[in-house]
C-alpha cells in the first residue's frame, strides 16, 4: 500500500507541471484563470451551508417567523398572508441587502488589505465610513427635503474618497500616504457628524445615530437591487486582479519583474474596494469591522497565502447575516443597529491582535 502511495503522487503531479500540489485552475471564460486550494473549496463549501442556515434562521425564528415546512413553498411564490409580509416586506428583502452588503464589504477589505499588506487595512481606515456618515449628516441638517440620507451618505464618501486621492499626491498608489491622508480626513468628517448629531433635532439625531452606526432595519427591495448590482459588475473585475494581486504580495520588485505592474494594480485595486464599500454604505450605512475581520477569517481558514478574494466575500456575507441575526432576535437589546455587534466583534478582534503581539518575543 505504501508503494502504491509513492507511485500515484508524482503521477497526479507530473500530468501539471509547474502547478503546486494540491491545487487546481478555475476559469471564467477564456481570460480568466484562478489557482484554487482544496482546502479553500473545502472552506467555501461550508461557509455557503452556514449562511444558508443563518439565512433560514433569519427568516423562521421569532415570533412573526415563517415556520420552517411553510419555508420551501413561500420561496416559491406561495406565502399568504402573514407569511407572505415577513418575506416580502419585513425580512426578505432585508436578508437579501445583508448577503450582498457583507459580501461587498467583505471582498472591499480584501482588495484593500492585499494592496496595502497589513491585517489592520480596510476602506475604513482611509475614512470612507467617516465620509459617508458626515454625508448623512449634512443631507439631514442642510438639505433634509431636498437630499436622501442614502444619496447624502454615498456623496459624502465619494468627497471624502477624492479628497484623500488628492491629498496624497500619489493617488491611491502609495498605501503609506493613503492611510496618513484616510486618518486625516476620518477625523475631520466624524467631527462634523457628531456636531450635525448634537444641532438637529432629538428625533432626527436618534434616526441619523442609528443609520451613521449602520442599519439593515427597514430596507426594501431597491435597496437590494442597487447592491446586488453594485457586487455583480465588481465581481468579474476582483476576479481579473486576483493573479496580479497574488504575484504584487511577492514585493514590488519581483512583481514588476514578472509582469504584474503593481502601481497600476494597486489603484485599480483601492478603486475597486471603494466602489464596493461605497455601494454598500449607500444601502445600509458605514457598518464598521466587516472588511477588516472576513479577510483575516479567510486567511487563517484556509491557512495559505493570497488575496483571499472568493472566501473573504463569503465570510462577510456570512458575518453581516449572522450579526443582523443577532441584533434582530437577542432579548436583551430591541432592535440596536447591526453596526453596533459588528464594532464589538471587530474590537475583539483588535483585542486579539494586541495580545497576539504581545505575547511575541522581541526580537
Amino acid at each position: 500500500m505504501k508503494t502504491a502511495e509513492r507511485i500515484d503522487a508524482p503521477a497526479v503531479t507530473a500530468s501539471r507541471p509547474g502547478r503546486p500540489a494540491g491545487r487546481s485552475l478555475l476559469r471564467i471564460g477564456p481570460w480568466v484563470a484562478i489557482p484554487v486550494r482544496r482546502a479553500t473549496v473545502i472552506a467555501a463549501v461550508v461557509t455557503l451551508l452556514l449562511l444558508l442556515g443563518a439565512a433560514v434562521a433569519t427568516l423562521s425564528l421569532g415570533r412573526l417567523g415563517i415556520d420552517p415546512a411553510d419555508l420551501p413553498s413561500a420561496l416559491m411564490g406561495e406565502a399568504t398572508g402573514k407569511n407572505a409580509f415577513v418575506l416580502n416586506r419585513l425580512r426578505g428583502p432585508r436578508l437579501v441587502v445583508a448577503i450582498a452588503t457583507g459580501a461587498a464589504f467583505g471582498l472591499s477589505g480584501a482588495l484593500f488589505q492585499s494592496v496595502t499588506r497589513n491585517p489592520l487595512g480596510s476602506p475604513d481606515v482611509i475614512g470612507l465610513g467617516a465620509g459617508s456618515g458626515a454625508g448623512a449628516a449634512a443631507a439631514a441638517l442642510f438639505f433634509p427635503d431636498l437630499v436622501p440620507v442614502p444619496v447624502g451618505a454615498l456623496l459624502g464618501a465619494v468627497i471624502a474618497m477624492a479628497v484623500v486621492y488628492f491629498s496624497t499626491g500619489t493617488g491611491f498608489r502609495n498605501p503609506g500616504r493613503l492611510v496618513v491622508s484616510g486618518i486625516g480626513v476620518a477625523a475631520m468628517s466624524t467631527a462634523l457628524t457628531q456636531y450635525v448629531v448634537y444641532a438637529v433635532e432629538r428625533d432626527k439625531a436618534s434616526a441619523l445615530t442609528a443609520y451613521i452606526n449602520g442599519s439593515l432595519s427597514a430596507r426594501s427591495w431597491d435597496d437590494a437591487t442597487t447592491i446586488w448590482v453594485v457586487l455583480l459588475v465588481c465581481l468579474p473585475l476582483a476576479a481579473l486582479l486576483a493573479r496580479p494581486l497574488g504575484i504584487g504580495e511577492m514585493g514590488d520588485d519581483l512583481s514588476t519583474g514578472l509582469g504584474a505592474r503593481p502601481a497600476r494594480t494597486a489603484t485599480a485595486a483601492v478603486t475597486l474596494s471603494i466602489v464596493l464599500s461605497a455601494g454598500a454604505v449607500s444601502v445600509a450605512g458605514p457598518i464598521a469591522f466587516v472588511s477588516l475581520t472576513a479577510p483575516q477569517i479567510a486567511k487563517r481558514v484556509t491557512r495559505s497565502g493570497g488575496p483571499h478574494l472568493v472566501m473573504s466575500t463569503l465570510l462577510g456575507a456570512l458575518l453581516l447575516v449572522l450579526a443582523d441575526l443577532t441584533a434582530q432576535q437577542l432579548p436583551l437589546f430591541d432592535n440596536l443597529p447591526v453596526g453596533l455587534y459588528t464594532m464589538a466583534v471587530g474590537g475583539a478582534y483588535l483585542g486579539y491582535l494586541l495580545l497576539r503581539e504581545w505575547k511575541r518575543p522581541a526580537v
